[in-house]
């Protein structure tokens, strides 16, 4: 499965069923996870066999169950911590779902579990992703018009708008969509509106362009 298969078959998914993740698996997951770390300075931790995070009211209000397995996303504090948490968590994502595995994006629902994961001193967790292998493969969202969320018109290159078209596939807190591309000769902006979660709504926002335009074709401003 390429990336771009895996965007459009990723879909959000909530209950997991108890059938036990290969350790090939779990090892090509850590592999990328130790990738991910390596290049952004993250210190994002593989959590497993743990369904205590996801047993509380939260959670079960949430619709969450069967959720024994996710990846805590942990890194130094700083302004640019959520949006790195956004790119390189859905980059785990996506090679998840390469893997067979169904995943969904958790701010809120799910509790803190001493010891099931490390924040070293300066660092704070930022959210999990829940994986597993899924009760089913989740559904497809109602998403927002291309032109809303950018300044793509006739003229625009065909990169463009397959980047456009990847970001609005994006995962997005209660599918809120609040970002915009703007592209002008040759390079592309990405900017995060009001509410809750954007900046790291907007770090998976960017690494779905990338995929759907190519890194090559432009450069980020």
């Amino acid at each position: 499965m390429d990336l771009i298969t895996a965007i459009h078959e990723r879909h959000s998914v909530r209950r997991y069923t108890d059938s036990k993740i290969p350790d090939d698996i779990i090892c090509a997951l850590q592999e990328e996870i130790n990738a991910c770390n390596s290049a952004s300075g993250l210190h994002i931790q593989l959590v497993l066999n743990e369904p205590k995070a996801f047993d509380c009211f939260m959670a079960h209000y949430g619709k969450f169950s069967g959720v024994k397995n996710y990846i805590a996303l942990v890194g130094p504090k700083s302004s640019e911590l959520d949006g790195l948490c956004g790119y390189y968590g859905e980059r785990l994502v996506l090679k998840a779902q390469q893997l067979g595995l169904n995943t969904c994006w958790v701010a809120m629902s799910y509790k803190k579990i001493p010891g099931a994961f490390r924040a070293c001193k300066g660092e704070k967790l930022t959210v999990v992703i829940a994986f597993g292998y899924g009760a089913s493969q989740g559904c497809a969202h109602t998403s927002k018009s291309a032109q809303s969320v950018s300044n793509i018109n006739d003229a625009s290159p065909d990169w463009f708008r397959a980047g456009v078209e990847a970001a609005l596939l994006a995962p997005t807190a209660m599918n809120q969509q609040k970002f915009t591309l703007t592209y002008s000769g040759g390079k592309v902006s990405a900017k995060a509106g009001p509410g809750f979660y954007t900046a790291l709504d907007l770090g998976i926002v960017k690494y779905h362009f990338e995929i759907g335009a190519g890194r090559e074709n432009f450069e980020w401003v």
